[in-house]
């Protein structure tokens, strides 16, 4: 008798966004109602030959007691790799995200995220490295179709085949692309039929009927954006009932109103937690009044 498969639920990493205040407010709004949904950090990076520390307090806080949290990564060569993943199994992490797939032009251009992807030997030598974290590490990727040419993916499909991996995750676009234009379905889906791993779908989910529609062609999804704009979307999904206008609106002046009060915990004065709240107000609700989000924004 066949079994179901898992359908894996995931936020994405977004930077400044989905850190641990934000993702504390919202496990303890959502909790058993979004299911085993599992929560990524922003990519823990290294500078100046160290491994960031605000990277790392993100992943250790004590804020992420009870979440399903997984650190992500982003390197440029396996001495990087190799200090971010020491760095992070001394802090106790037993999963690691590897990201592929940032489009940000600056870390491109210095082989980092999507960048990488032009560099198929570096990413066999870190395959062959994860196989010496068996049973103490579990690992992932996230990625893009390439740099430029959604080609460049898969020309790295029988090196990924042979890296120990949980799944991996894939925005079908160029970096080059950004977060505009269509997606690459067709490749996507040539890619993907040359990978033996499970595939977890990113990109414009927007609503629950989205989720529904990957279901049966996707072993799960990760949503950012646009969970950052509907923070109940998973809990909808799984209720099988879409919440109207009103509702959504509600939840998300509370899960934000939530976050400011985490925060202020934290920073340092009005205008530090002015700076810090002001990026998620560019992802309020399309129907919430434009006067508060004017107000929001300011405050």
């Amino acid at each position: 008798m066949e079994t179901e498969k898992e359908f894996r639920l995931m936020v994405a990493p977004l930077q400044g966004l989905t850190e641990a205040a934000w993702r504390r407010v919202h496990f303890d709004m959502f909790g058993a109602s979004q299911g085993e949904v599992e929560y990524f950090t922003p990519f823990i990076r290294v500078e100046k030959g160290e491994v960031r520390g605000r990277d790392l307090r993100d992943f250790t806080s004590e804020l992420n007691h009870g979440i399903n949290v997984t650190p992500q990564i982003i390197f440029r060569d396996v001495a990087e790799w190799r200090l971010l993943v020491e760095t992070l199994a001394d802090a106790g992490a037993k999963r690691i995200d590897l990201n592929m797939g940032c489009p940000f032009p600056p870390q491109v251009r210095k082989g980092r995220g999507a960048g990488i992807i032009l560099h198929p030997e570096v990413i066999s030598e870190i395959g062959e490295e994860m196989k010496t974290y068996a049973g103490s590490i579990e690992f992932s990727v996230k990625m893009r179709l390439g740099v430029k040419d959604p080609s460049e993916a898969l020309r790295l499909a029988d090196i990924m085949n042979e890296m120990p991996l949980r799944h991996i995750t894939i925005h079908p676009r160029t970096a080059a692309q950004q977060y505009k234009g269509e997606l690459l379905l067709d490749d996507l889906a040539v890619f993907t039929s040359k990978l033996n791993h499970p595939v977890i779908f990113n990109g414009e989910i927007t609503s629950p009927k989205d989720i529904e529609a990957l279901s049966s062609r996707y072993d799960g999804v990760m949503a950012g954006r646009g969970f950052l704009r509907r923070p109940s979307i998973f809990a909808e999904y799984l209720a099988g009932r879409e919440m109207n206008a009103a509702e959504i609106e509600g939840l998300w002046l509370h899960l934000i109103k939530g976050t400011a009060s985490e925060l202020e915990k934290r920073l340092c004065g009005v205008a530090q937690l002015r700076d810090k709240m002001k990026p998620y107000w560019e992802y309020a609700p399309i129907t919430l009044d434009k006067k508060i989000v004017k107000q929001g924004r300011k405050q």
